[in-house]
This record gives C-alpha cells, sequence and structure tokens, in this order.
C-alpha cells in the first residue's frame, strides 16, 4: 500500500533517453509496479495520425509532424498519476520538456555506450553487422541522448541492471522524487 499526499500522487513520471531494445517493456512494467496509468507517446502519435511517424513526415512534412507532436503534448499536460513514455527529440522541441516537466518529473533512461551497444547487437542481429544499420542506430541513439543535458531531467543508469532490478530501482527513484512513500517496504 502506498501512503502519499494528494500532490504526489497526481505526478507523473516522464520516461525518456534512448528508446533503444526492451525501454517500452521496462516503462510498462514500471507503471504496473507504481500501479499508475501508462501513456506510450508512439503509440499515441501513430493511432492520432493514422500513420508510422516517417510516413507522416514524407506525405505531410516535418511541419505538420511537429504540430500533431504539440497538440499530443498539449493533451499530456491534462494527464494525472500516469507514466508517459516519450522520446527525447520530442521532449527537446519547443517548450515541450518545460511544460511536461511541471507534471511530474523527468528521467532519462541511460547506459554506457559499450552497454548500449551490447543490447543493439542482441536486438538487431545479424543487421548490427551492416554498416549503415548501426550507424543509423547509433545515429538515433545520439540524438535522443541529447535530453540528457535538459534543465531537470535526472538520469539513470541502467548499464548494469537487470530488467526486474531497473524497474525495483527506476520506481523507487520515482518515489524519491516524487515524495511517495512506500509502506510495503
Amino acid at each position: 500500500m502506498l501512503f502519499t499526499t494528494k500532490t504526489a500522487t497526481d505526478r507523473n513520471l516522464i520516461l525518456t533517453g534512448y528508446m533503444g531494445p526492451g525501454q517500452l517493456v521496462i516503462a510498462r512494467r514500471t507503471a504496473e509496479q507504481l500501479r499508475m496509468r501508462f501513456v506510450d507517446f508512439e503509440q499515441l502519435f501513430e493511432t492520432r495520425a493514422g500513420t508510422a511517424r516517417d510516413e507522416m513526415r514524407a506525405l505531410y512534412g516535418e511541419a505538420r509532424l511537429k504540430a500533431l507532436e504539440s497538440e499530443l503534448v498539449y493533451e499530456l499536460l491534462l494527464y494525472r498519476g500516469t507514466v508517459i513514455h516519450i522520446g527525447g527529440q520530442t521532449l527537446l522541441h519547443s517548450s515541450n520538456l518545460q511544460r511536461l516537466s511541471e507534471t511530474g518529473d523527468v528521467i532519462a533512461l541511460v547506459a554506457a555506450l559499450d552497454v548500449v551497444l551490447q543490447r543493439l547487437h542482441l536486438a538487431l542481429g545479424a543487421r548490427f553487422h551492416n554498416p549503415r544499420e548501426r550507424e543509423l542506430a547509433v545515429g538515433v541513439l545520439k540524438r535522443e541522448w541529447a535530453i540528457r543535458k535538459g534543465a531537470g531531467v535526472v538520469e539513470f543508469d541502467t548499464s548494469a541492471l537487470s530488467e526486474d532490478d531497473m524497474i525495483d530501482a527506476l520506481a523507487a527513484r520515482w518515489r524519491e522524487l516524487s515524495g511517495v512513500v512506500d509502506w510495503r517496504t
């Protein structure tokens, strides 16, 4: 049972960082452990757009893509007590980071580069050996990790943690940041 004040349970947990292998599962399971609602921004975006991000960019251009992102971020400002899984590039656009951080704590999942490359190798399989595929994946990593320099972003190093340990430690870190006391421990 969690004991908390009204304001603490109204706080969101905004998870970002490199949206690599397994991060969506970690975000979803963290929401389950914290007994919070879960929203995946990419899924929300694709549902609203009716198409994948890259296809929307090709059909309508970057301006329309960013406009839809902004609309969805405004909607997310109304959410409370929610784990929001969102890409660092989306947070860095306009004032998205500042606005969302007013609703909760922003935690960027990070790992040492060698650990990230190992996880990419496992996720990409044989495609990892293709220099172009690897270059694209590392390029995404660099763009996503730019969020680490954002004001108020808390880094959470997952390098030496198993999936279960990540979820437990991430939930504990959010409780610490938001002031929620877990009476189960």
